[in-house]
């Protein structure tokens, strides 16, 4: 599949429609896939530790979730087709889950939120099965999580870790399993139950989603600095510079 290299980060030409087509025939036949969604602030990351990037390079599919990064490629002569945001990714696949009997696994935030977010899916996507859940407060060698994802072989596995500990725990522990997507999804089981509310799709629509986060959080200013420094990087490649 085409792909789109961003500062060292392969990211795959694809849109959110073909997305979702492939990871259902992989679900299908009964293969596995990883799939990572990054944005600006996780390329930066990423061109800063060798480690985490070798982590991110190892995912199946690396999609744009940020109009930055759609900004970037275009910039770079070689555009993405769209944003395709683990949030997006993961509420379509409960409808697909709950059309398909597909079995899911929830890895990650607080205990109380997570059964909130059990609690929310069970109620509205009733023939969903839940095959297991665990909260994101964990010791990082417990093998016990893998142990329960392998037992249980759900077809799709939401990690929400947040960056950068969802796409290390995948690509640590990828091939202890036999199939199953595993999907990146941030912060969306907050926002399923309830504790953060995304930005209104007029938002959205004008590319702002991230002025409205920093709004609600301001204490997300700190990371608004990886911006200007991804910007310099990029322009430096489409130009050929030393990045």
């Amino acid at each position: 599949m085409k792909q789109v290299n961003i500062l060292g980060i392969p990211f795959t030409n694809i849109d959110h429609v073909t997305l979702v087509q492939q990871l259902q025939q992989h679900i299908e036949q009964r293969e596995k896939s990883f799939v990572a969604t990054a944005n600006p602030e996780i390329v930066m990351r990423a061109h800063d530790d060798s480690y985490y990037m070798n982590c991110l390079q190892a995912a199946s599919y690396i999609t744009a979730d940020g109009v930055g990064i759609v900004k970037a490629s275009q910039l770079l002569k070689n555009p993405l087709p769209e944003r395709v945001t683990g949030y997006d990714i993961m509420m379509e696949f409960l409808k697909k889950a709950n059309e398909n009997k597909y079995r899911i696994y929830l890895l990650g935030a607080k205990e109380d939120t997570l059964e909130r977010a059990v609690k929310t899916i069970n109620h509205d996507y009733p023939d969903i099965e839940v095959a297991g859940y665990r909260n994101g407060y964990f010791h990082w060698d417990d093998p016990t999580i893998a142990e329960d994802i392998e037992r249980t072989k759900p077809d799709i596995i939401f990690v929400a870790l947040g960056a950068p500990k969802q796409e290390r725990w995948i690509a640590e522990n990828f091939q202890t399993f036999g199939q199953g997507v595993f999907i990146c999804v941030g912060g969306s089981i907050d926002v399923i139950a309830g504790d953060v509310k995304r930005a209104p799709i007029k938002w959205q629509n004008m590319n702002l989603e991230w002025l409205y986060r920093l709004m609600r959080q301001p204490s997300r200013w700190r990371r608004m600095h990886a911006l200007p420094r991804f910007a310099c990087r990029v322009i430096r490649q489409r130009f050929g510079r030393s990045s």
